[in-house]
């Protein structure tokens, strides 16, 4: 017998525990599972959604009116809805934005896209916390609290899970300033003669876990001319494009599952290429080296994370996106912590004693601080100038 609360809801998210929570359908009909998260952000929902790091991941928010702003494609950090569905207080079904295009209920039913809104998240996320992330089943249109609670428990979880090559480029590309739009353009300014001759001063090949597209413009933006590959290209094809240096991106799943490509950063390090690693590149750089990552209970997810730089003691106000990290209690000796989360003092970067190799954590080209973690991509850049 289903145990749907019989009212006008129309729409149902239940947690492997079998604790449900019933809404109201305001996108797209349908069945989706995932593993439940909560993120803290208090803006940004376009960027978040459309993040390749939450594939196969239910979103549900803490801030809890979604929506206002509506939806611009320039914010799109993917080209569609990367989040397996999402999980709201309150979904504005009108937006206040001179950029607006479009209303976020109509972009995610154009995409398909499964949401519930009516929900008590402060209760969700308090439940999360306590209990950690759990695997779930969110369903609109036609209910069954069965099927849902048997859906959600035949969700496999993102532990030993690959899915870089769910998100992952399907050929190679190249960006360059040229081809850029004057929207996409720092305010602030980079490298002020080079965006005056636009001519790249240095080569970096982007390794495509899931690369937010921000990401690259930060690169393009310093004098790079970037060339993106899929996420299981070789180190062979890699280096007869002669790089000056390798970029590492972010991505979903579970780092230790991409053993192959684990063995192509090793290849890269063996031949002191200068190497950045950012979230899921960053784990994929410690376990290269030999570090550790394991599953976090209830992971990152916002953007108002505080991160100390350990060297200068100066705290950076982060975004971060991220379910796995790599192992305090079993780190190398060949790696510098270079800062650490002050939530729950976590590892957030590493640097390599004696290879122009580090990374980080948490998403730098994001702007909560607004710029306070710019200065990684500028370090990247201070490494392959001394090439």
């Amino acid at each position: 017998m289903s145990k749907v609360l019989e009212d006008t809801r129309d729409a149902l998210l239940v947690l492997e525990d079998g604790t449900q929570f019933s809404g109201f359908s305001v996108a797209a009909k349908g069945i989706t599972v995932g593993e439940m998260v909560f993120n803290t952000a208090t803006t940004g929902y376009q960027e978040i959604i459309t993040d390749p790091s939450y594939a196969k991941q239910l979103i549900t928010f803490t801030y809890p009116h979604i929506g206002n702003t509506g939806i611009t494609h320039d914010d799109n950090e993917s080209s569609c809805v990367q989040a397996s569905g999402l999980i709201m207080r309150d979904i504005s079904k009108i937006s206040s934005n001179f950029r607006s295009i479009s209303t976020l209920p109509d972009y995610l039913k154009a995409q398909n896209v499964i949401a519930i809104s009516g929900i008590d998240c402060r209760k969700l996320t308090i439940l999360l916390r306590t209990q950690g992330s759990m695997k779930a089943c969110l369903m609109a249109g036609a209910l069954d609290y069965d099927q849902a609670l048997m859906k959600a428990n035949e969700f496999t979880g993102l532990k030993g899970l690959n899915l870089t090559q769910q998100v992952t480029t399907k050929k190679i590309y190249t960006l360059d300033l040229s081809m850029l739009k004057q929207s996409d353009i720092d305010p602030l300014g980079y490298i002020t003669d080079f965006q005056q001759s636009k001519t790249p001063l240095y080569h970096v090949v982007v390794y495509d876990f899931g690369v937010k597209k921000n990401i690259l413009h930060k690169l393009v933006l310093r004098g790079c001319r970037v060339t993106v590959v899929p996420a299981d290209t070789s180190a062979e094809v890699v280096l007869a494009m002669k790089p000056s240096g390798i970029f590492l991106s972010n991505g979903p799943g579970d780092p230790a599952a991409s053993q192959d490509t684990i063995q192509t950063i090793r290849t890269f390090l063996d031949l002191k290429i200068p190497l950045l690693g950012i979230c899921l590149g960053y784990q994929l750089l410690g376990l290269a080296c030999g570090a550790k990552t394991i599953k976090m209970k209830y992971g990152h997810h916002g953007s108002n994370h505080p991160v100390q730089d350990m060297v200068t003691r100066k705290v950076l106000i982060t975004s971060q996106n991220h379910s796995f990290v790599v192992d305090d209690h079993a780190l190398p000796d060949c790696f510098n912590v270079t800062h650490r989360s002050l939530f729950d003092n976590t590892l957030q970067g590493l640097s390599h004693k004696t290879l122009p190799a580090f990374g980080f954590q948490g998403h730098p080209e994001a702007s909560p601080g607004p710029h306070d973690a710019d200065l990684l991509f500028d370090e990247f850049i201070t490494l392959l100038k001394k090439l």
